[in-house]
């Protein structure tokens, strides 16, 4: 055999490991994350006092004595239903907290005793990387699909009342979903909780609410208080671009245009106007409405926020004081 060359034989063991390495891998996150992933049924009392089923889809058990993460648009308004586990056991469950403004809900079952997963980070994963998602399929229980992360910092809208958020850095993936595994888990090679499937885009294009800092202090609160609580300022805008001499005196290439001021909102208290283009809030960089949305939190309702802007070529400082968001 020429020097340099490999042998049919040779080539034909080195990709039968290379699919054995896969395979062990799949095996492994399946055999992890199976168990702790549940098939849900949703129930809706009718005006007869009957309960009938509403819904269905997945559910991933976060603690060994009864709370799992679904999404919220499984649950819709249900006030409980039941699960079924990866071990046969079906559980009652009622809705301990839900919110649709970042499609996520947390579940309480009526018996403890569950698998709990483990809980990754979203915040690090990289385009192309391996996830395995675990779901309830088309009513197919404990199904588990491959894929890789096709594209991150993908949006998704979601409505409450006639508020619109936007989800960031949502993860698209072709790992293949089908209604019913919503509220699933997507997972890294590791077994770690990465994501919960929400919404199949089209043929090969699904998405997940990301699992990670802002993910959890979403569901803690859901599971403590039963709501998130989230601060609202009253502007809508779009990215912009700076000028040259904005770019080198900020340090950054854009900020947010205010394009609208809601009419008696903490922004138009405040000042300010159509036109605006906000560059920081409370010290934070602000170069896109997604940068202000992550700082309505909780803790900004009724305090001060220190807002600094461009208008008419110049960099103003002004005070708003956020309201809480409430469903309209």
């Amino acid at each position: 055999m020429p020097l340099g060359l490999t042998s049919s034989d040779d080539v034909e063991a080195r990709d039968a490991e290379a699919l054995d390495v896969y395979s062990r891998t799949l095996v492994g996150v399946a055999s992890r994350l199976a168990p702790a992933v549940a098939a849900v049924q949703v129930l809706r009392t009718g005006r007869d006092g009957r309960a009938r089923p509403q819904g269905s889809g997945s559910a991933v058990c976060l603690t060994t004595d009864g709370f799992l993460v679904t999404s919220a648009h499984v649950v819709g308004g249900a006030g409980g239903g039941s699960v079924t586990l990866a071990d046969g056991r079906e559980l009652a469950f009622e809705v301990a907290g839900r919110d649709p403004l970042s499609d996520l809900a947390v579940l309480r079952a009526d018996r403890g005793g569950l698998t709990a997963a483990e809980l990754g980070d979203a915040d690090h994963l990289r385009v192309g990387q391996l996830v395995v998602a675990v779901g309830n399929p088309l009513g197919f229980a404990g199904s588990v699909t491959a894929g890789v992360v096709s594209a991150l910092g993908r949006s998704l809208p979601t409505r409450l009342g006639q508020q619109v958020r936007i989800i960031d850095d949502v993860i698209q993936t072709d790992a293949a979903l089908n209604p019913g595994n919503s509220g699933g888990a997507l997972a890294d090679s590791a077994a770690r909780v990465v994501g919960i499937n929400t919404a199949l885009a089209g043929i090969g294009v699904g998405l997940a609410v990301p699992v990670n800092r802002t993910t959890q202090r979403i569901v803690s609160a859901l599971m403590h208080d039963g709501r998130v609580r989230r601060a609202y300022l009253g502007v809508a805008g779009a990215q912009r671009p700076l000028t040259p001499r904005w770019q080198e005196e900020l340090g950054r290439a854009a900020g947010m245009e205010v394009a609208e001021v809601v009419a008696g909102s903490p922004a138009a208290a405040a000042g300010i106007r159509p036109g605006d283009v906000i560059v920081e809030v409370d010290g934070t960089p602000v170069q896109r409405p997604g940068d202000i949305q992550r700082l309505m939190v909780g803790t900004a309702i009724d305090r001060f926020m220190v807002l600094r802007l461009l208008r008419d070529g110049r960099l103003q400082t002004l005070t708003a004081i956020p309201d809480e968001l409430r469903a309209a």
